[in-house]
């Protein structure tokens, strides 16, 4: 009996897959760093009955529409942004994504950025190894105070709480703002919930953790960078496409808001001209949310036990 052709659009560690191989044949891109180009992927759409695939790869209805074998499309992220999960649905093609396991990771990484940011580590670290520290001065890259600070949590998922609980440990004041009340969080964690234009007009942090979506596409725009206090520091670990670049450049570069700390952005990857990463007052990573060794590979087993229930004919753990 032939097993079923698993597709992975990028190179991973062949251990990982191993124990699967009674039950799966597998092919993957032979790149880690570099994305399968589009005709590849289509092409191995059309033969495979299940694709891991990386947030980065477009799953929209030309691919389905190739793909007739298909059972599982198994996304290796929390967002789904990059799948048409209405057209996979209507064909009976099973989605899922990581949850949960990546949520304390990409937590840390998101207070770091904050920490990064507002204490301008980036900044003076180059100042070192520029050899530009010649003598102590009382303001020398002095940054902002965290600790009792308040911090203006948009999206109380299940990271936007990790980060609350972060913060709890900093004497932070925290506010958040969400499509439905967290009342949990407001107990254990000391939450206070608030409409956006106030969590705006009162946060010294505003985190952007929202998911990518019609109602937070470029959420963070002009009219919500001038509510900001010009003191305020703004982070975005959630998707790019959630702020309107432009606006934020603006307001960075006339000092509007103080400074920003960026993990995601509309389009990826960036270079070193994008016109953000030229800004002294922000710091900008490349999509790193969620990579630690550890969590990387807890994610893609979650991909592969997702897989191999569906051919098992289960319910797979994290389907959408």
């Amino acid at each position: 009996m032939t097993k079923p052709y698993i597709y992975i659009t990028r190179k991973i560690p062949e251990e990982i897959i191993n124990p699967y191989l009674e039950q799966f044949d597998f092919k993957m891109w032979e790149k880690a760093d570099e994305p399968v180009p589009r005709d590849i992927l289509l092409e191995e759409a059309k033969q495979a009955d299940g694709l891991l695939c990386m947030l980065s790869d477009n799953i929209d209805e030309e691919l389905l529409n190739e793909a007739c074998s298909l059972k599982i499309v198994a996304n290796l992220a929390v967002g789904y942004d990059n799948i048409d999960v209405e057209q996979a649905k209507e064909r009976g093609i099973t989605v899922t994504n990581t949850p949960d396991v990546l949520t304390e990771t990409t937590a840390d990484l998101t207070f770091a950025l904050l920490m990064a940011t507002a204490r301008r580590i980036v900044e003076a670290d180059a100042y070192v190894q520029k050899d530009l520290w010649k003598n102590w001065a009382p303001y020398l890259l002095a940054g902002s105070d965290i600790h009792h600070k308040t911090i203006g949590i948009v999206g109380m998922g299940r990271i936007g709480e990790a980060v609350a609980r972060r913060a709890k440990g900093f004497g932070m004041s925290i506010l958040y703002h969400n499509r439905s009340r967290h009342i949990e969080a407001e107990k254990e964690l000391q939450a206070t919930y608030t409409d956006f234009d106030e969590l705006l007009a009162a946060s010294d942090f505003v985190v952007s953790l929202v998911p990518l979506t019609k109602d937070t596409n470029q959420l963070f725009d002009r009219d919500a960078f001038d509510k900001m206090k010009s003191s305020s520091i703004f982070i975005n670990a959630s998707r790019g496409a959630t702020v309107d670049e432009d606006a934020l450049y603006e307001a960075l570069q006339t000092n509007q808001i103080k400074a920003a700390g960026l993990d995601v952005f509309t389009e990826e990857p960036i270079g070193a001209n994008h016109p953000l990463v030229q800004l002294d007052n922000t710091v900008c990573l490349p999509h790193i949310g969620s990579s630690s060794e550890q969590t990387r590979t807890d994610m893609i087993n979650l991909c592969l036990d997702n897989i191999a229930a569906v051919f098992r004919g289960e319910a797979p753990k994290t389907a959408l």
